[in-house]
C-alpha cells in the first residue's frame, strides 16, 4: 500500500473511491479512463502510443522507469496517455540507451505520475468493473479536494461517441522514409529509395513503427490527415490504402471516415486496417462495433490464426471491437482472440481488404505479426 507519510498523488473513481500515492512527473490534474496495461517492457512506447490519448494507464509490472527513456523509443513526438500509475517507485535509470529519467520524462511532457499503489488491487477491480472515468492529481504538499476531483471525474465525457482521432491526427500530409531499428545502426534511412508501391496512411492516431514496417516491406508511404477526402486520397496516386490504430470511440469517427472508406473500397486496390483502422472497415461494410467490458492492453495476447491455427503473441491496446455476428457475408473472419473470443481479424472476400484488431508492428512486443505488412506490400505489386 502507499506511504501516506509521501502521499502526494491520488488517483479518485467516478463512484468516489480514493487511492493515494506518491506522486511524479508533472504537478497537476487530468481526467481519463482508467486502464490497465499488462506489457512488462515498453512504457515509453505506451505512453507516446496516439490510441492511449485520454487514458489513465495501470502498469502491472511492477518496475516502470528501471530503464531509463531515450528520442528513439517513442510512438509519436510527445506522450498522449494523460498519466500513469504504478507499483513501485521510478528508480534510477540503468540501460546503455537511457539518455534519462522516466520521472524527468513525464515531468518535462506534462505527464502525471503516481506510484506506490497495489495496481494488481486496481487491475481486479477494473477486470471486475471496466474501466472507470478517473482524475489523476499530484501536488507536492499533498493537499486534494476529494469531493472536487469526484466530480470531475463524474462530470468527463468519457470514451463512447467521443471522437479523439482529430485531437491526435497530423495536421498537414507528409511522407515517411525511415525503416526499422537495429542494433548499433539505430532506424534505417531509406530516404534514397524511389521504387516501390505507393501507400497512403490515413493517421487516426497512427504509431510511428506502423511506418517503419510499410517502408521496411518495400512500400513509398504518404501520411495523410484523418480527415483528407476521398479526392485528396486518390490524387496522391496510391496503390494502397492504410488505415491506422487511433483513440476514442470507432462509431464517432465513422461519421467522416466510413464515407472515404466505401469509396475506396469501390476502386478494387488493397486496403490494410490495424486496430482503430480494423473497427472503421467494419463499419464501413455494415458491422456493428461496441465498448468492450475491460478492453485488451498489453504485449502478451495471443490471437489464433484460423487459416491454419496457429497462434500469434501480439501487442493489443483497444476497448472497442468489431461484433462477430454483424459482419456481412463478404466479411471472411481470420484470427479470434484466444483470451475472449473475440474478433481479431477479417478478410473482405471480393476485394484485396483485410483488418486486424491487433498490432502486428509492436512496439513494445513480439514481432510475430509483421509478415502482414508484407502481405500488404505484395497484394499492391510494384
Amino acid at each position: 500500500m502507499a506511504d501516506t507519510s509521501r502521499a502526494t498523488g491520488i488517483l479518485v473513481l467516478a463512484d468516489g473511491t480514493a487511492i493515494r500515492g506518491h506522486g511524479f512527473g508533472a504537478q497537476g490534474v487530468a481526467a481519463g479512463e482508467a486502464c490497465f496495461n499488462t506489457a512488462m517492457t515498453g512504457y515509453q512506447e505506451v505512453m507516446t502510443d496516439p490510441s492511449y490519448a485520454a487514458q489513465i494507464i495501470a502498469f502491472t509490472f511492477p518496475h516502470i522507469g528501471n530503464v531509463g527513456v531515450n528520442p528513439e523509443d517513442i510512438e509519436a513526438i510527445n506522450p498522449h496517455a494523460v498519466g500513469c500509475i504504478v507499483r513501485e517507485d521510478v528508480t534510477a535509470p540503468s540501460n546503455w540507451r537511457s539518455t534519462g529519467g522516466f520521472d524527468a520524462w513525464m515531468k518535462l511532457n506534462g505527464r502525471i505520475g503516481l506510484a506506490g499503489v497495489d495496481t494488481r488491487a486496481l487491475t481486479r477491480r477494473i477486470r471486475e468493473l471496466g474501466p472507470p472515468n478517473a482524475v489523476i492529481a499530484h501536488r507536492s504538499d499533498g493537499q486534494f479536494d476529494v469531493d472536487e476531483l469526484v466530480a470531475l471525474a463524474r462530470d468527463w465525457t468519457g470514451l463512447e461517441g467521443n471522437d479523439l482521432a482529430k485531437q491526435v491526427t497530423t495536421l498537414q500530409t507528409y511522407q515517411w522514409d525511415e525503416g526499422l531499428w537495429t542494433l548499433r545502426h539505430g532506424y534505417r534511412d531509406l530516404a534514397q529509395r524511389k521504387s516501390g508501391p505507393r501507400v497512403v496512411a490515413v493517421d487516426y492516431g497512427l504509431k510511428h513503427n506502423i511506418l517503419r514496417n510499410l517502408v521496411d516491406a518495400g512500400s513509398q508511404v504518404t501520411v495523410v490527415p484523418a480527415t483528407a477526402s476521398f479526392d485528396d486520397i486518390v490524387a496522391l496516386e496510391p496503390d494502397g490504402l492504410f488505415l491506422s490504430n487511433g483513440p476514442g470511440d470507432p462509431a464517432a469517427t465513422g461519421e467522416y471516415a466510413v464515407p472515404v472508406i466505401r469509396k475506396w473500397l469501390g476502386t478494387g486496390k488493397p486496403l490494410f486496417g490495424i486496430c482503430l483502422g480494423h473497427q472503421l472497415l467494419g463499419l464501413a461494410v455494415g458491422a456493428r462495433t461496441a465498448k468492450m467490458h475491460q478492453g485488451h492492453r498489453g504485449a502478451n495476447h495471443p490471437v489464433k490464426r484460423l487459416s491454419d491455427g496457429r497462434v500469434e503473441i501480439t501487442s493489443m491496446n483497444h476497448g472497442f471491437a468489431v461484433e462477430r455476428d454483424s459482419l456481412p457475408a463478404n466479411a471472411r473472419e481470420t484470427h479470434v482472440s484466444l483470451f475472449d473470443g473475440s474478433n481479431c481479424g477479417f478478410e473482405l472476400t471480393d476485394t484485396s481488404a483485410f483488418s486486424v484488431q491487433y498490432h502486428p508492428e509492436a512496439s513494445p512486443g513480439p514481432q510475430d505479426s509483421h509478415y502482414l505488412f508484407e502481405r500488404f506490400v505484395k497484394e499492391m505489386g510494384t
